[in-house]
């Protein structure tokens, strides 16, 4: 997912995509405990996802402050 895809959601959006990766991350990490990972590479590409978004919204929230000022 591309940061210009990310900036186009809404807040609660957002915040749930976040939240649905954040579970798929637990999901991949007990997989791979338990050895059942196919895909290693999944596991990087939802962090980098993550971190993608949190970061998105980190930006939304400075500029918010910002405004504000």
């Amino acid at each position: 997912m591309k940061a210009s895809e990310i900036r186009e959601f809404s807040m609660e959006e957002k915040q749930r995509k976040l939240d649905d990766l954040n579970e798929e991350l637990f999901n991949l990490n007990f997989q791979q405990e338990t050895g059942q990972l196919e895909n290693p590479q999944k596991m990087k590409q939802t962090r980098h996802s993550i971190a993608r978004i949190m970061t998105i919204l980190k930006e939304e929230e400075i500029n918010k402050i910002d405004k504000e000022e």
